[in-house]
């Protein structure tokens, strides 16, 4: 499986203005506009943050934020009683004005103005009257991902352990001519690696050699940068004597172990987590379920099962998080995985599976509808976890 980018993702609106997703029903919603569409004008600077604001009327508001300080800032409307996050907008450039659209209800609000420098800035409050009704996201800091962090690099390490196994007993197989064996021992060890994706911007350049793709090289699938499983299912699978594979398969066993050696002293970074938690199975759509990365073997399916018991796992280390701030999005997005799991289930059949190109249309549609309604589902948690300034 490619490496998921790292990038915001593409339900979120532009111009670097955070938004709450819509799917997440009674959240505030902040969008960009061009110019100003009229409303309160609200100073945003370590000076000035918040000036020119007054307790806002009940309803859907606009608030033209304006950067009246000489440094680039993020600003938020916040609870100050819970550091809540009601709407945000970041990278407000000196002497830029931009829009930040807001439902109000019964509460307190503030704005917590953030400049490049990091000291952060609260306005004073004001109290709107009437029910509350106005939902807030509490924000999390890089110390609230660090238990589900720790906790993730443990199974990673525990994966990575048994990857080195099952490389050497594949290198063992093709060394030995063993190729039937190997095919099945291929299967399982790459399924080992593709259910650790939310780790793979931590691997560096070993994720390119391990499961890297022929695309782009000047010699396709015989050039000699084409490496790792995926070279390997090329030559098992489309006739390649052992004595072809041998150096490739060492090579395989040799980076799976420096990988597992490295892994320790690689940077995680702690938002990776929750980024991850809906790019692994757009990729998976993406990539493995129409084929694109089939190099002969049409295990496709299987690699989409790995990658969702890894998605599965990640969302266990970050469901503390997750319940408290969207307690409908967990029991949503687990009867996804089940609904999904099941049709993943139904294309195994003993230690095969069904190719992808083999599927029926109705079958297909399922996968990928469910697939599909499990990103959606998935979709608010890179912004419900994300890392902010505003606490």
């Amino acid at each position: 499986t490619p490496e998921p980018t790292r990038r915001r993702p593409a339900w979120l609106v532009p111009v670097a203005v955070v938004a709450v997703p819509a799917l997440l029903a009674g959240l505030v919603v902040a969008l960009a506009h061009p110019e100003p569409a009229g409303g309160e004008t609200v100073a945003v600077s370590a000076q000035d943050c918040g000036r020119g604001f007054t307790a806002p009327e009940p309803g859907r508001r606009t608030f033209r934020m304006r950067n009246t300080g000489d440094q680039t800032s993020e600003v938020y409307l916040i609870d100050p009683s819970s550091n809540a996050v009601y709407g945000e907008i970041e990278g407000l450039a000196p002497g830029t004005t931009r829009d930040l659209v807001a439902t109000v209800a019964g509460g307190t609000y503030a704005w917590r103005c953030v400049p490049g420098d990091g000291k952060a800035v609260t306005s004073k409050a004001v109290r709107v009257g009437g029910a509350a009704g106005a939902h807030a996201v509490v924000p999390v800091s890089e110390r609230d991902l660090a238990a589900p962090l720790t906790a993730y690099r443990a199974y990673a390490d525990r994966g990575l352990a048994t990857l080195v196994t099952r490389t050497r007993k594949l290198s063992d197989d093709i060394r030995a001519g063993h190729l039937d064996t190997a095919r099945t021992d291929w299967l399982t060890a790459h399924r080992t690696y593709a259910s650790l994706g939310a780790a793979y911007g931590t691997f560096e350049d070993f994720e390119q050699k391990i499961d890297g793709r022929p695309d782009g090289l000047p010699g396709g699938v015989h050039d000699r940068d084409f490496t790792g499983f995926h070279r390997i299912e090329y030559g098992l699978w489309h006739g390649e004597p052992a004595a072809g594979l041998k150096g490739v398969a060492q090579q395989l066993a040799d980076d799976s172990a420096g990988l597992r050696k490295a892994f320790p002293h690689q940077d995680f970074d702690p938002s990776d987590l929750p980024l991850r938690a809906h790019e692994v199975l757009e990729n998976t759509l993406q990539f493995e379920l129409t084929g694109d990365t089939d190099q002969g073997s049409g295990t496709g399916l299987a690699t989409a099962d790995a990658n969702l018991a890894g998605t599965r796992e990640l969302l266990a280390v970050l469901r503390p998080l997750l319940t408290t701030r969207a307690p409908r999005l967990l029991p949503a997005a687990d009867a996804d995985v089940a609904r999904l799991q099941r049709l993943l289930d139904s294309a195994h059949h003993g230690t095969g599976w069904t190719p992808v190109d083999r599927l029926g249309r109705v079958a297909k549609a399922r996968l990928d509808g469910a697939t599909g309604q499990l990103l959606e589902d998935l979709s608010p948690v890179p912004d419900l976890l994300e890392v902010r300034k505003s606490a």
